[in-house]
């Protein structure tokens, strides 16, 4: 029996609510409970197949009982390696990386110093920050919170730079971020499950039981552009479950926050129609988490930015190039005589070991036509060029292969069948084709 886990805290709706709901499925040969620890041995694995962590943020001894549990071959929902290392400025900066916008952001050291530092720990810290350039990157009225936090916990809005100083004066050993205003005509708050996207449309600034609203009514073409900016985000970040906050300025889209480990699901705060959309979902991924579960080995989820990071340093380091050397005149005559030799017969090429159907994928590129196949998980820089050599160029060709064309590709390239398989390239190929329709 496969059994998935519920770590969680204060929460009441959500967790009891999922137990129950993946239990009434009837999977065969799986169920769920809360998660329960009795003692936490080095290397020692766990009762589950899957947890599904709400809580570790808060406590530090879970956060270490899941990398532990992840070691032996846990899928652990979201990543606990990935999580605790992200935090919001980092999240805003990567967006940038990849062509998302987000808002102007700074990062600021804390007011106060930390624990066990001086003075001379900070002597590669300008004092005082440049606050005249900053601002006016800025502009006010901007937002000043953690650059890790959540919750809403330690959030100023400063209108001028008396406001702004007043506010890290209270901040005390937090690290902030100065981050510009955003002055929004919608707002969408996104939950990301497994791939799936759930877009509702949210009001901040209403009163917290009034802030999801029911019969707004919103253009598909701008729903759309919101849902490929969530899925772009968490494949790079490596979530499972999150949600992305989207704010909408003069029809430009603004991702505001979207590095949240366990985000909101209670019942009363997201209402019955999106709690049921989110409990369903989150069932569903579970069980097909615990399904696809293989034993022996790491299950965890990790985003483009990690993969992409690993198939680039796995790249073969380019042999020197030979120094040329003047040789004797009897080993020239000999290299001389060698060159008059018989050709040899000209190796195979990958086509040639294709059917007609699958000449065809090859020929689908049109003459210059290239799309960064780096946008499918697991497929890094060196893996794209080994593809191109062999003619897989788009997304598109990818998309229309069956698994003896994958086969052969990733044989050809001296890639791992059962890894390609595991990564999903054939069905992140269709959503991303989907997804440019």
């Amino acid at each position: 029996m496969k059994k998935i886990g519920i770590l969680y805290g204060k929460e009441n709706s959500f967790p009891p609510a999922l137990v129950e709901r993946i239990n009434a499925m009837n999977t065969p040969g799986i169920s769920a409970e809360a998660v329960y620890i009795s003692k936490v041995i080095q290397a020692d694995p766990t009762d589950y197949t899957v947890i599904i962590d709400r809580i570790s943020q808060d406590v530090p001894f879970y956060r270490a009982y899941l990398k532990n549990a992840a070691l032996s071959g846990t899928a652990v929902i979201n990543n606990p390696f990935w999580w605790s290392a992200d935090e919001k400025f980092f999240n805003n900066a990567l967006s940038e990386k990849i062509g998302v916008q987000v808002p102007k952001t700074v990062l600021f050291p804390s007011n106060h110093r930390p624990p066990d530092t001086s003075e001379l720990s900070f002597r590669n810290l300008a004092f005082p920050l440049d606050y005249e350039a900053i601002f006016e990157y800025v502009g006010f009225p901007a937002f000043f919170k953690p650059f890790s936090g959540g919750g809403w916990k330690s959030v100023y809005k400063v209108y001028n730079r008396n406001d702004f100083f007043n506010a890290w004066n209270e901040t005390g050993e937090l690290v902030m971020m100065l981050q510009e205003n955003i002055e929004f005509e919608e707002y969408f708050r996104c939950y990301y499950v497994g791939g799936r996207v759930h877009i509702m449309p949210y009001e901040p600034r209403n009163p917290f039981h009034e802030r999801y609203l029911k019969d707004k009514t919103t253009e598909k073409s701008l729903l759309k552009k919101v849902e490929a900016v969530v899925h772009k985000l968490n494949e790079h970040l490596g979530y499972d479950f999150n949600t992305v906050e989207v704010a909408v300025r003069d029809g430009e889209l603004y991702p505001i926050d979207f590095c949240n480990p366990a985000p909101d699901a209670d019942e009363f705060s997201v209402g019955k129609d999106n709690f049921e959309w989110i409990l369903q979902n989150a069932a569903e991924y579970a069980i097909e988490r615990a399904q696809n579960h293989k034993a022996g080995e790491i299950n965890l989820t990790w985003g483009k930015f990690i993969t992409g990071a690993v198939n680039f340093f796995q790249q073969p380091t380019a042999p020197p190039a030979p120094k040329k050397v003047k040789l004797p005149v009897a080993t020239k005559k000999k290299q001389e005589e060698k060159k008059k030799e018989p050709v040899k017969k000209k190796e195979d090429s990958f086509s040639d070991h294709l059917t007609a159907a699958q000449k065809k994928i090859i020929a689908n590129a049109k003459k210059g036509e290239k799309d960064n196949l780096k946008q499918i998980n697991g497929i890094g820089a060196v893996l794209e060029k080994k593809l191109n050599e062999i003619g897989i160029k788009t997304i598109k060709q990818v998309s229309k292969f069956d698994k003896a064309m994958l086969n052969k590709v990733v044989e050809a390239i001296g890639y791992s069948a059962e890894r390609a398989a595991n990564e999903n390239w054939i069905k992140q190929a269709k959503e991303l084709v989907k997804n440019k329709k």
